[in-house]
């Protein structure tokens, strides 16, 4: 299986896979790289819970709590401004169901890290 890179601009950046005909461009990998952080962002917040409550660890959580908060934010942030500037709709290529989902993932990151974060002491 051979993968190439070719960058011809910012705009037109694709990574093609030749056997299976998938091209993953611009309009795709910015919200899955959101979704990714949203996803890594709801692990670390539960960590942080967790070893809130003596379950996990030994530390109070709040580095992760603020880790997940953080990162929560940033999938939010990247979400919500791809979700306002891609055209067209579902199916379209565009990454509008993946920059839904990093936001979705970003939020609940956001509250999850949050919990912890307030039952911790400074």
């Amino acid at each position: 299986m051979s993968v190439h890179l070719s960058l011809a601009a910012p705009d037109v950046a694709q990574l093609s896979v030749a056997t299976g005909g998938f091209e993953i461009g611009a309009g795709r990998s910015v919200p899955t790289v959101a979704a990714v952080l949203g996803l890594i962002s709801v692990v670390v917040s539960v960590l942080a819970r967790a070893r809130l409550s003596g379950r996990f660890g030994g530390g109070s959580g709040r580095a992760g709590a603020i880790a997940a908060l953080v990162l929560g934010t940033i999938s939010l942030i990247v979400g919500g401004l791809h979700t306002a500037n891609s055209a067209g709709g579902f199916g379209t290529g565009n990454g509008l169901a993946g920059a839904i989902i990093a936001m979705v993932l970003g939020l609940v990151a956001m509250v999850l890290g949050g919990l912890p974060l307030a039952r911790s002491r400074p």
